[in-house]
């Protein structure tokens, strides 16, 4: 098993399709890495030889990738947060922050649906009277 940036990529995955297992490498990012280091993009993460992981590693050095590319990207969350900005506040409020609407769908960042429900007309008559 590869071990790359601090994670295990799939051994039985072409290396093309295993790379964005790392957190800030996308296809289009794995494919010019691929080609950079002379590797062919067919081969297995199990086929690599530790000369073909050491490139991968050293061209992977020149971004930010899973911890620096994660602290920073909550630092820059962080940082709209403290001067209040719109976006900072949707954040907190853990809403849509790029203008998405909200009164239908928004399903995933505002999580599962709570029904409320309707007061009887007799309930509201029952309070009324003892209160």
């Amino acid at each position: 098993m590869a071990r790359i940036s601090g994670v295990d990529l799939p051994n039985e995955k072409r290396i093309g399709a295993a790379l964005p297992y790392i957190y800030g490498v996308g296809l289009t990012l794995a494919k010019s890495i691929i080609a950079s280091c002379a590797i062919n993009p067919n081969k297995r993460t199990k086929d690599l030889t530790e000369d073909d992981v050491n490139k991968l590693q050293r061209a992977l050095e020149k971004y930010k990738v899973e911890g620096d590319l994660r602290r920073e990207v909550q630092g820059n969350i962080k940082r709209l947060q403290e001067i209040g900005s719109y976006r900072g506040m949707r954040h907190s409020k853990n809403l849509p922050a790029r203008g998405q609407r909200t009164k239908t769908n928004a399903r995933t960042k505002r999580g599962k649906r709570i029904t409320i429900g309707t007061v009887r007309k007799d309930v509201v008559a029952k309070v009324s009277k003892t209160a």
